[in-house]
């Protein structure tokens, strides 16, 4: 199978690096372009035709949010494939639900243990992987923690 195109946006360099040190331990074949904020994601997707399967979404960063950067994603048809993964080391069940009304896929709580969080990025994109194009577009929801 070709490369998971993998797009991170995520403000915490550390965070970030945790993130890439357990996808690169998963036995996955994946491809990361990272993003330190929303505005730099948006600019890539408008400017790139080999748009991502997925993009994990911190959702508080700094000049635009993850909220923001979803509900910008939504709005494009060119992006409607693409599984959004939302993710957050708080967990609100009010954000949560407005996530899945905004149409992201899957939101996942961060983990502070690299075994955890290796656990819970293969679970996620397994599903990834698994999805169709109906199930992107028509909103399946799930939480991991």
């Amino acid at each position: 199978m070709t490369a998971l195109n993998i797009y991170i946006a995520d403000d915490d360099l550390e965070d970030r690096s945790f993130f890439i040190e357990a996808l690169d331990d998963l036995p996955l074949t994946t491809e990361v372009t990272q993003f330190n904020n929303g505005v730099d994601l948006m600019d890539k997707l408008f400017s790139d035709d080999n748009l991502p399967h997925v993009i994990f979404l911190d959702l508080y960063m700094p000049i635009m949010d993850g909220f923001e950067c979803l509900m910008d994603i939504r709005n494009f048809k060119k992006f409607k494939d693409i599984y959004i993964i939302a993710y957050s080391g708080i967990y609100r069940e009010r954000e949560v639900n407005q996530l899945k009304e905004d149409g992201a896929n899957l939101f996942l709580k961060k983990s502070s243990s690299f075994k955890e969080l290796k656990k819970l990025l293969l679970k996620s994109l397994q599903r990834v992987k698994s999805s169709n194009k109906n199930e992107v577009e028509n909103g399946e929801f799930v939480i991991l923690s």
